[in-house]
């Protein structure tokens, strides 16, 4: 009841008096100043005003299943939300879950994380309070096998336009699945399958973004940023999480219509940190060097090199800047 309590107050500028709340939910005077309660202990500035009723003043920058189910506007994604303070990696519970049965568009959301991990088995850092880690989990009737790697190009896109939304800070992506702010990380996006020959059993896309973070450990501070050492700005977590999914159904539904970047790749292109850039293309079978022109509707990162033109798709392939990470 308190998430349906806290919707209700933030639907108004005003009052909402306790006899609107008791009706609107049915519960009890008593139910309801509990709940209240309850949403004070957890850090909500809420105003109690005898004849008037209850105004919510401020709202903490905390991440639960009451906070996020109160400020929901999706169609579909997060249509269950599962909290945790502490997990392994959210990516790993949303791979339980899917086996367990859980529905399209469940999201595990985790204040911290301590087995967090990004592409190529690279470590993630997340400590308590101050990022997003969160995992999707989609169960698509008719996407094919072949086309699910592309979704983590969807789903950096709708972090870049969310980023934006809530922050104001301009991103870049840095092809396949880093958001970069002035040449530095802010967030990386994992996507991974479960499949079989021709039929997707699940698919699902973890991110993480730095969000509130004043530092760096020293290996990784070159390399790394947040929205508030890059905005100033101590923006709420949860309202960038809904944020990206409310994006995310958007770049999705594009997507679905064609099950590829067609619809999309022209945005994509305009947020490409690297486009017309020099990049190193580290391939294990044949590292080259060229400059990046943009992505195919495939999601190939399309390279012009002195003799010719290649198309790179991501796979265990890593692109730098020839002078830095981007």
């Amino acid at each position: 009841m308190k998430s349906e309590i806290l919707a209700a107050l933030r639907e108004t500028d005003g009052y909402v008096s306790g006899q609107e709340l008791c009706e609107k939910f049915g519960v009890s005077r008593t139910a309801v100043w509990k709940a209240i309660n309850q949403l004070k202990k957890e850090g909500y500035e809420i105003e109690a005003v005898t004849n008037r009723g209850y105004h919510i003043l401020s709202v903490p920058d905390l991440l639960s299943e009451n906070e996020l189910n109160s400020i929901r506007r999706t169609k579909w994604a997060g249509s269950k939300i599962y909290y945790y303070d502490v997990l392994d990696s959210t990516n790993v519970k949303a791979n339980h879950l899917a086996e367990e049965g859980a529905e399209h568009g469940t999201l595990v959301v985790a204040d911290r994380q301590e087995a967090g991990r990004g592409r190529r088995g690279r470590s993630w850092n997340s400590p308590a309070h101050t990022g997003i880690f969160m995992t999707l989990l989609l169960k698509p009737e008719n996407i094919l096998p072949n086309n699910a790697s592309m979704l983590t190009l969807v789903a950096a896109l709708a972090v870049a336009r969310a980023v934006k939304r809530v922050s104001g800070l301009e991103s870049g992506i840095k092809w396949p699945n880093d958001i970069v702010v002035n040449g530095k990380k802010i967030c990386g996006i994992l996507t991974e399958m479960s499949a079989q020959i021709d039929y997707v059993n699940h698919i699902i896309i973890g991110i993480g973004i730095n969000v509130q973070n004043e530092e760096f450990p020293e290996e990784i501070k070159d390399r790394a940023t947040s929205i508030y050492l890059e905005s100033g700005k101590r923006i709420h977590r949860a309202e960038l999480i809904e944020a990206v999914w409310e994006e995310f159904e958007d770049c999705y539904e594009h997507f679905m219509e064609t099950q590829d970047l067609s619809g999309l790749s022209a945005e994509y292109d305009r947020h490409l940190a690297n486009r017309n850039a020099k990049v190193r293309v580290i391939d294990p079978k044949e590292p080259f060097e060229g400059v990046a022109q943009g992505i195919t509707a495939r999601g190939e990162l399309i390279v012009d090199t002195w003799e010719s033109r290649k198309l790179v798709s991501s796979g265990e392939v890593s692109v730098r800047g020839i002078y830095g990470y981007v």
